[in-house]
């Protein structure tokens, strides 16, 4: 049985990295959580611009998010920053922390005198935490404790022909193993629904797939009218891309061949190993903070065009489908897919994506990491996101 080596985490979870990480509440509070994490280097700081000024279902749903971050199995202990009059509930966020059973503090600003005094004690907090989670040492694990994170951007005509589908074999490895593999983008599965349903482990979960893939596709025409059928970038277009349902074949080939077990809301944890399906949008930024508030350890990002953003807290492994495009971004890949068009077979990239997967659950650093391309978190919202 193969293994790896995490950090096990109280409420049964392995991490694969072990953050420290400060987390506002509310956008109100992104400054005091940035100067923490300056004063504090080898902390993450969970940046955005939500927790307030929405209602309804996008509050809802931005609430589990930011609360399933703060118990995502990388995290190793958690500060969370809030103003005091914000909707979103700091208190419930350290909450959740507190019971994945990870080391927390919650400090709000108008509570503590101010940023500079919030700040002061956030250091302090910060440090100890450090300290804490660096003498936490790995142990071996089976590999059906990693959740594995699928995500496409900037892709091209070739995307569909080489990445993907290697990942595809990744994924059908790790579903194997008795890991569990997320697909999302649901806008990128416009017209794949007959395909996706017939893979569904019951008649239920067929018809979730079809309501999820009806609702985007809806959605989609009453946005874009008359182009709904293109839905999508200049960037696709320009390389090569011709219309939604292409680069739609093309998202749904990373999640492999297994069968769908789940259908999960964006940002929400799946129950059931095997491969699951997260309702989310086609946004790069938004799909990998849904997928880390879903828990996954680790993603794989295929990219034609070339996308260089990771995320703060899972290694992101990004992977091109050209020789051309991996040779121009070098510094921001990490594998080339692009070698099938020059006679590796789907199989032997297929491995090779697996032994890049073990190698960077191990410890060993992504492009993205070491290019610190953490980015901003994005959290999708139901009105504006498709």
């Amino acid at each position: 049985m193969e293994t790896f080596m995490g950090y096990g985490r109280a409420d049964g979870s392995v991490g694969v990295r072990n953050h420290v990480v400060i987390i506002p509440s509310v956008s109100c509070a992104n400054g005091v959580a940035a100067a923490i994490a300056r004063a504090v280097p080898g902390v993450k700081p969970l940046l955005h611009a939500m927790g307030c000024g929405r209602g309804g279902d996008d509050m809802t749903l931005h609430s589990r998010t930011f609360q399933n971050l703060c118990k995502n199995p990388n995290v190793g202990a958690v500060l969370v920053v809030g103003l005091g009059c914000e909707i979103v509930n700091a208190e419930g966020m350290a909450l959740v922390a507190a019971l994945a059973g990870r080391p927390h503090a919650r400090l709000m600003i108008q509570e503590e005198g101010g940023s500079r005094k919030t700040t002061a004690k956030g250091i302090e907090i910060a440090k100890e935490f450090l300290a804490q989670v660096r003498a936490v040492e790995r142990e071996a694990f089976p590999l059906d404790k990693i959740t594995l994170g699928l995500e496409c951007g900037g892709s091209d005509a070739f995307s569909g022909v080489t990445a993907n589908p290697a990942v595809g074999k990744a994924s059908d490895w790790l579903v194997e193993s008795g890991g569990k593999v997320i697909l999302t983008e649901t806008t990128e599965m416009i017209g794949t629904s007959h395909i996706l349903e017939r893979r569904a482990a019951n008649s239920e979960i067929a018809g979730r797939i079809k309501a999820v893939i009806e609702s985007v596709e809806a959605k989609t025409h009453q946005v874009l009218g008359p182009m709904a059928k293109m839905a999508i970038s200049p960037g696709n277009m320009d390389g090569g891309m011709s219309s939604i349902r292409e680069k739609s074949l093309g998202c749904i080939i990373k999640g492999g061949t297994t069968r769908i077990n789940q259908v999960v809301e964006y940002a929400e944890i799946p129950s059931q190993q095997g491969l699951s399906i997260m309702h989310g949008p086609g946004y790069d930024t938004e799909s990998l903070t849904g997928l880390a508030a879903a828990g996954s350890q680790v993603m794989l990002f295929t990219t034609g065009r070339g996308n260089p953003i990771g995320f703060p807290i899972v290694p992101v492994i990004k992977i091109a489908s050209t020789s051309k495009m991996y040779h121009a971004l070098e510094d921001d890949m990490d594998l080339n897919a692009g070698a099938i068009l020059e006679g590796k077979s789907l199989d032997q990239m297929g491995d090779e994506i697996r032994q890049l997967i073990l190698e960077v659950i191990n410890g060993e650093q992504t492009r993205a990491e070491i290019n610190e391309q953490d980015g901003i978190l994005c959290v999708y919202s139901q009105n504006t996101s498709f």
